[in-house]
């Protein structure tokens, strides 16, 4: 009689070790600046004027003074605005995703879009204000008035996601309605918001960008710090109390930090969509639920976009440019639509 050999076993394979994974992450961190630092310069060397390499090699070295410098300078202030602008508005779109516990959620959830809109639309129509420099304060103002309110009616009573996207949510809704009221009675406002409404880093100066950074140093940091206790909060309320987590303390902190970081990348740029939705949701793809590789690739990979988009508008409509909000809106829709029918993000 024969008898027939158990079939071996299959070989499975071994996830990576650790050090291994942190390797790869890291390395794959320092390729996304690298990439960052070459669309850096594609946006400094492309615009709707073209210019040599030679003349943006003099504008850049041996500033005279000339059309072509002049040109190189305005280039490098919108490049500076786009790289600051675009890593707060990925890293307050992390920040917000693993507080909400939702991974598509972005700066717009909150209401913070809509209170720097809202603050802004007041701004022209009642204090008469109509240079760039106004519209930030009054922006950065508007934000984090709508901030406060947020937590304050989500977070009052013990702060939870569901709380706080609903506050957000409804306060959206009122600000947009009063936005839209006041443009209509008014067309001298409605003229001047149309092109701030939009987003765009056509108007970035050596001032405006002094006024934000300081506001997104500051909120930058406090994300990074935030990545443990947010790794945390992530896991649920009753698991991050048992790792010791302050569910208070670190909703409260991460609130100001994205209403910091998406006020201040407002005030100076204008609502832009989507950056804070997309670059996180996919670096989580490939980094893992990780908050403290999240961040960094979030910080790094959103001006990638940013900037990118920026290029693509300013080529694709020469000798005229389409702002760098309609074109991620326009790159946005599909990939949102996309995350939204996808099921494992549905149960999320």
């Amino acid at each position: 009689m024969l008898v027939e050999s158990p079939p071996e076993p299959r070989a499975e394979t071994a996830p990576a070790p650790p050090n291994r994974r942190a390797a790869t992450r890291a390395a794959g961190l320092l390729v996304s600046v690298g990439l960052l630092t070459l669309v850096a310069l594609a946006s400094i060397a492309i615009g709707a004027k073209e210019l040599s390499l030679a003349q943006v090699w003099h504008g850049l070295f041996a500033d005279t003074g000339t059309y072509g410098d002049v040109v190189v300078g305005e280039r490098v202030s919108r490049t500076l605005l786009g790289l600051l602008a675009g890593a707060a508005l990925g890293l307050a779109g992390a920040v917000l995703q693993a507080l909400t516990r939702n991974p598509l959620a972005d700066p717009g959830l909150l209401g913070i879009n809509a209170g720097a809109s809202a603050s802004v639309v007041t701004a022209i129509t009642y204090f008469g204000v109509t240079s760039l420099t106004g519209y930030v304060w009054f922006a950065f103002l508007g934000s984090a008035a709508v901030g406060a309110l947020v937590w304050f009616l989500g977070g009052s009573r013990g702060a939870t996601p569901v709380r706080l996207a609903l506050a957000g949510t409804a306060i959206s809704a009122a600000l947009y309605g009063y936005l839209q009221a006041v443009m209509i009675m008014d067309g001298a406002a409605l003229a001047k918001m149309r092109f701030w409404t939009v987003g765009s880093l056509a108007s970035a100066t050596g001032e405006t960008i002094e006024q934000v950074l300081p506001f997104l140093v500051a909120g930058t940091v406090v994300a990074l710090l935030l990545a443990r206790p947010l790794n945390a909060v992530a896991m649920g309320d009753d698991t991050a109390r048992a790792l010791g987590a302050d569910l208070n303390r670190t909703r409260a902190l991460s609130m100001a930090a994205a209403t910091v970081l998406c006020g201040a990348a407002t005030a100076a740029c204008g609502p832009i969509v989507f950056i804070g939705l997309m670059v996180p949701h996919v670096v989580r793809s490939f980094t893992g639920p990780d908050l403290r590789w999240i961040l960094p690739y979030a910080t790094v990979l959103s001006p990638v976009l940013l900037l990118g988009a920026d290029v693509i508008g300013r080529v694709v409509a020469r000798p005229a440019e389409l702002q760098v909000g309609i074109v991620t809106a326009v790159l946005g829709g599909p990939v949102f639509i996309f995350l939204v029918r996808r099921r494992r993000t549905a149960q999320l």
